[in-house]
């Protein structure tokens, strides 16, 4: 099994936009075999003065990926990418 890619999702709880990109995301977490840490911004004001009107923003492994949509074919491209890597790593260890 491929190690989980560290996908970041930050938002608000009360967020809808929010609410429907973590439900679009869920296909793609089961296809992959990855996960998503959930962050609401409003718990930290320097998160939430840098993404304030952009929630929600998916992050993997420190890029973003979309904000208010999820751009499906950018997401999957990275997931797909960080499988790849993380294959080859094991292939060289």
């Amino acid at each position: 099994m491929t190690q989980a890619a560290p996908l970041t999702l930050y938002g608000r709880a009360w967020c809808h936009l929010c609410d429907d990109m973590r439900a679009a995301l869920e296909p793609l977490l089961a296809e992959f075999g990855s996960q998503v840490e959930i962050v609401d911004i409003d718990a930290d004001s320097l998160l939430e003065a840098r993404y304030n009107e952009l929630v929600p923003v998916l992050v993997c492994d420190g890029v973003e990926l979309c904000h208010y949509h999820l751009d499906e074919g950018r997401v999957r491209a990275a997931l797909a990418a960080r499988t790849v890597q993380t294959a080859n790593a094991r292939k060289a260890s």
